[in-house]
């Protein structure tokens, strides 16, 4: 039967993202405490450290995408090792966007634009994500990323707290919809307690 779920916020310490081997040793604890656990990740690429797995060979992928999933692999590959040949492979489900939470806020600008209440500012957003191919594309330079944008169109724009009820008001179906990389963690995730209670 499925156990517990973690979703590890154990990745994001003062200063930015932590170092791998200190979010490693988090993570295989909670993997070892309960044999039915599930730990997922939720990292940016753009800011991860170099010493987490797979982060100093992903620039060769030719896509965002490619550079996220190589990652991700490698990120899985070094849990698996770790936890052993008898280790479910499906227990660690590790996500890693390209850019930035505020990405995902592209999907729908006019709904973005009036959570913050800012609807003049609609056209803007538009224009930004008009630009991309996906809202997860959105970002080309350090100045450039999605709360860079949004923070000079926005003077004193809180990230967590508009960030959030602007997600709220956008709604997950419009974001997975838009955002396909971010989609399909969320169905690897939903699948999992169908998987385990079939083999409960």
């Amino acid at each position: 039967m499925l156990g517990s779920w973690g979703i590890l916020s154990l990745a994001v310490g003062v200063g930015g993202i932590r170092a791998w081997q200190a979010v490693r040793k988090d993570i295989l604890r909670h993997l070892r405490e309960d044999a039915g656990a599930i730990a997922t990740t939720m990292v940016d690429y753009y800011a991860l450290p170099h010493d987490w797995p797979g982060r100093e060979r992903a620039p060769e992928e030719n896509s965002t995408s490619g550079k996220a999933e190589y990652v991700e692999a490698a990120l899985l590959g070094d849990m698996a090792e770790e936890m052993g040949p008898r280790f479910d492979r499906r227990r660690f489900v590790p996500l890693v966007v390209m850019h930035e939470f505020e990405a995902l806020l592209f999907s729908d600008p006019d709904q973005f634009a009036q959570a913050i209440g800012r609807g003049d500012l609609a056209a803007d957003l538009h224009r930004i994500r008009r630009a991309f191919l996906s809202p997860e594309e959105i970002n080309d330079s350090p100045i450039n990323a999605p709360s860079k944008r949004i923070e000079r169109l926005i003077p004193g724009y809180e990230k967590v707290l508009s960030g959030v009820n602007a997600a709220m008001t956008i709604g997950l179906t419009t974001i997975r919809r838009e955002c396909p990389h971010f989609n399909d963690w969320l169905e690897r995730l939903e699948a999992l307690p169908e998987v385990f209670s079939s083999h409960a």
